[in-house]
């Protein structure tokens, strides 16, 4: 079977402040993403190939915070993070406080498949991106209006933001089951908004924003991402299943809707296991989300 989910952020997420060309703007977004991950798994594609397809697909889409739409940081520049895992060897390649990688995820992927480490930050990942051939791009690709008006809105201010005003918590996600019952999780996030000191949050840490086990479930986190590294929440969600013997359902639920809250972590995360269950719990007012079941139907979801 083959199933995929995405997301592209959570948080302050209503119906009332939404127009319809906005709406249906993220949501072809999501449908554009959902729809060539499915193309390659359907093709025989892995489920690895199919996360960074989704991911690379959202950060190419200015409407989230990943990528081409990356927030601003305090000194009007774009550091961006990403994450891949491979459930089947429990591989990772991640990159954090990177500027001008067109697209984080693949770096993040060439880390895991072209060298011996997890993690790379920095100038050095961006050293290793052009020894590798990653694809970059001036300033000016990543510069968004909307992006640009939130930075100078906080800059001159201690602030900083999640993404939009009105809690939105920018990063962009995806899980993915192959048909030869491998998984796959991928994370990509521009992060806050005037964020300051090289801060970097959940989505490039492994087991806290991204988590894949082929014994257990895929994981792709959005939300406050310092309350999602405090909590482990993706290997937490690992764990419970693999230690505790619990369904897919009830270990996102104690996690994002009981051990979150009573710690102030707000947000949500995709996630599916081994027999292509999926879950896509929030506790914010509203998350992008989409799926392809294992019969093949595609849904797509904004509010709660």
């Amino acid at each position: 079977m083959n199933v995929i989910a995405i997301h592209g952020g959570a948080g302050t997420l209503r119906k009332t402040d939404m127009t319809a060309e906005l709406e249906n703007a993220y949501r072809g977004g999501l449908e554009q993403a959902l729809t060539l991950a499915y193309e390659n798994l359907k093709n025989g594609g892995t489920s690895l190939d199919a996360v960074a397809i989704a991911v690379k697909s959202l950060e190419d889409y200015p409407m989230f915070n990943a990528g081409k739409g990356s927030v601003f940081n305090s000194i009007g520049k774009h550091e961006m993070d990403a994450a891949i895992m491979d459930g089947q060897y429990l591989k990772a390649g991640a990159v954090c406080g990177v500027s001008n990688i067109k697209n984080p995820v693949l770096l993040a992927k060439a880390v895991m498949q072209q060298t011996d480490h997890v993690l790379l930050s920095g100038e050095g990942a961006m050293q290793f991106a052009r020894q590798v051939g990653v694809e970059m791009e001036e300033d000016a690709y990543f510069f968004n209006e909307l992006r640009h008006q939130q930075w100078i809105d906080l800059k001159e201010s201690e602030v900083f933001q999640l993404d939009h005003s009105d809690k939105k918590f920018g990063t962009v996600g995806a899980v993915a089951l192959s048909s030869d019952g491998n998984m796959a999780a991928a994370t990509s996030t521009g992060g806050m908004t005037n964020k300051k000191f090289g801060r970097i949050g959940d989505s490039p840490i492994i087991g806290a924003g991204t988590y894949a086990n082929n014994k257990t479930c895929a994981v792709s986190c959005t939300g406050h991402g310092e309350l999602f590294m405090r909590s482990v929440v993706a290997y937490d969600i690992s764990c419970l299943m693999e230690y505790k013997g619990m369904s897919l359902k009830d270990a996102c639920q104690l996690v994002v809707y009981d051990k979150l809250v009573k710690i102030g972590g707000e947000g949500g995360l995709i996630a599916l296991d081994n027999n292509g269950n999926i879950e896509l719990p929030f506790n914010s007012e509203g998350m992008f989300r989409g799926c392809i079941d294992k019969d093949g139907n595609m849904k797509i979801e904004i509010y709660r």
